[in-house]
């Protein structure tokens, strides 16, 4: 199952930026690990934003929700980091649905 991921990430103002980048520098070997791995088939951090894009292929939904929560930012910041999920159809199926949709 093929998922866009947006995640926002925010931090406290008691945490420093150094803190949060020691964060993310592991989040960053788990997630280049999960692309050579291939559930993350490709993934992008947006310029000047605390914002990473990425598209992941998972067995089920239930699999990327105890992913999410095993990601160290999610453990050590989770409360300071949100995750849009939107499930993707491959546009090749789209559209041979559509055209067996219109043969009836």
């Amino acid at each position: 199952m093929l998922c866009h991921l947006d995640f926002r990430v925010e931090y406290s103002d008691s945490m420093f930026q150094q803190d949060l980048f020691t964060i993310w520098a592991e989040e960053a070997e788990i997630a280049l690990g999960a692309k050579q791995g291939g559930t993350v088939v490709d993934i992008w951090k947006c310029f000047g934003k605390r914002r990473v894009i990425g598209k992941v292929d998972v067995p089920s939904l239930d699999i990327l929700d105890q992913i999410l929560f095993y990601l160290p930012i999610m453990k050590k910041m989770g409360q300071h980091v949100q995750v849009q999920v939107t499930s993707l159809r491959r546009y090749e199926d789209f559209a041979t649905d559509v055209k067996t949709r219109l043969q009836n």
